[in-house]
């Protein structure tokens, strides 16, 4: 495999979603898609990042066994854990794929990324940066993107404090984007009507 890869995060337990008054799991939450038929939200974070053709992983808990489901029909290999955080997720995902040449980190309910924003971050890693991230308005994004040097690190990321940590302003490569590099599912209401 000679390009980076996604790892989808869709182990979360959604408790700031759900104490916002947001009802079982935010990842399944429907939104209508351009047609104005409800699909849950995972769907377009899938869909968005099978568009990029770039290869993907979801990591994601036992028993969420409908994102299981919307996953198997998207094709996507699945890596299923307890976690106990992002950080834990994301390890597991790194030591499954030893051979991609980079990894972008993408929260599932972050369904606002496109496709070309997968592109622009696996390019910058394919052109010699160790570490991407999308911004907007200085706010900082997703995708995420570490290179394949990073693998020992990620491999060994514990908890819920992620890969944050390990960004480095003299190593990170920031990428001007759009408003949905920042958006997030963690409110009910944040959403736009339709995608």
């Amino acid at each position: 495999m000679h390009s980076p890869g996604i790892i989808i995060l869709a182990a979360g337990l959604g408790t700031r979603f759900q104490q916002a008054g947001g009802q079982g799991n935010k990842l399944l939450a429907p939104y209508p898609d351009a047609f104005g038929v409800a699909q849950p939200l995972l769907k377009f974070t899938i869909d968005q990042a099978k568009r990029s053709g770039l290869p993907l992983i979801l990591v994601t808990r036992p028993g969420y066994h409908a994102i299981h489901q919307l996953a198997q029909q998207a094709g996507i290999r699945i890596i299923c854990l307890e976690s106990a955080g992002s950080g834990e997720s994301i390890a597991a995902a790194v030591r499954e794929t030893p051979h991609w040449r980079g990894w972008l980190i993408q929260p599932g309910d972050m369904a606002w990324v496109t496709a070309e924003d997968h592109l622009r971050v696996a390019r910058a890693l394919q052109q010699g940066a160790s570490q991407v991230r999308l911004t907007w308005q200085q706010q900082p994004g997703h995708p995420v993107g570490f290179a394949a040097s990073w693998y020992a690190t990620l491999s060994m990321l514990q908890g819920d404090t992620g890969a944050r940590t390990l960004l480095n302003t003299a190593q990170l490569t920031l990428l001007e984007g759009h408003a949905g590099v920042t958006r997030d599912a963690d409110l009910p209401a944040s959403a736009p009507r339709h995608f």
